[in-house]
């Protein structure tokens, strides 16, 4: 499959999950605070009264991640590897949380492919697949790394 067919299908993907769901913020966010409850603290102080908004905001993040990651796949490893470890050192947002989000966010997507669009199916774990190497990558890079220790030292 080319990319023009995996970015058509993805289209078609995010078209049906926002048919069947509207606003995928509430369910993605049921999803990923039933995985990491913590994180719900973490989002009512950096929203600072704003808790909603915020959460729109990532989930709007990540859907952009996951629209681009096969079509400008450098674009999102650089974005990445550059916020995993701001949100790890600066705000205290761990990895796992960090990642946590993306996931929950490619979950209710893909939930909403039928089991006969194997094609489609193949996009999502294509795109799991990627940004999974991402992630690899940020791990590696936050292993022994404080830049906020290393400047105050």
């Amino acid at each position: 499959m080319d990319r023009a067919q995996k970015l058509e299908l993805l289209d078609r993907s995010l078209t049906r999950a926002a048919d069947a769901i509207g606003d995928i913020t509430p369910v993605v966010m049921a999803r990923y605070y039933a995985r990491h409850p913590d994180a719900a603290a973490s989002f009512e102080r950096h929203g600072m009264g704003r808790t909603s908004a915020l959460e729109h905001e990532m989930v709007d993040n990540c859907l952009y991640c996951l629209m681009y990651c096969l079509e400008r796949p450098t674009e999102i490893e650089i974005l990445l590897e550059n916020s995993v470890p701001h949100h790890q050192f600066t705000l205290q947002v761990s990895f796992d949380w960090y990642r946590g989000l993306v996931d929950a966010t490619i979950d209710v997507i893909a939930e909403s492919v039928p089991a006969d669009a194997a094609d489609e199916r193949q996009v999502w774990d294509e795109i799991r697949s990627v940004l999974g190497g991402v992630f690899t990558e940020c791990r590696s890079l936050l292993a022994g790394a404080n830049p906020i220790a290393a400047a105050s030292a």
